[in-house]
């Protein structure tokens, strides 16, 4: 007895599927910004019966220079004001004073020396000019 069996046909493997982890999604969550209410008194509020009002400290007046001929008062400033304006001014005018006796012969040198190039340059623009028109 022959059994017939029918073409033989490749057959194809297919891998099992990869073993993934599973993501739990999980919505995002805001901060919704907030405010404490400020509560503004009416402009008709009075104290309560029987309560003394506190005492109001006031500033003292800046102290004023006079001056007589103009009758014009000039408030007189601070001390410390005073004292950062001189110390900033004394500092200022003596960096001014040494930076000066300092830079002030290396500025001759320095222009001697590209007073001297310019010249030189001068002098070959004036022989390349004469030598081009001969």
């Amino acid at each position: 007895m022959s059994v017939l069996l029918g073409p033989k046909l490749p057959r194809l493997t297919i891998p099992k599927a990869l073993d993934l982890p599973t993501y739990i999604y999980k919505p995002p969550a805001a901060k919704i910004p907030s405010y404490k209410p400020i509560v503004i008194p009416p402009s008709d509020l009075q104290p309560p019966a029987g309560v003394k009002a506190a005492k109001t400290t006031e500033q003292p007046e800046a102290p004023k220079l006079k001056i007589p001929v103009l009758d014009f008062d000039v408030p007189v400033p601070e001390t410390a004001v005073v004292v950062t304006a001189v110390t900033t001014a004394v500092v200022a005018v003596a960096t001014t004073t040494v930076t000066q006796s300092l830079f002030e012969p290396i500025k001759k040198k320095v222009q001697k020396f590209l007073q001297k190039k310019i010249d030189k340059w001068k002098e070959k623009r004036k022989k390349k000019k004469v030598s081009s028109e001969s």
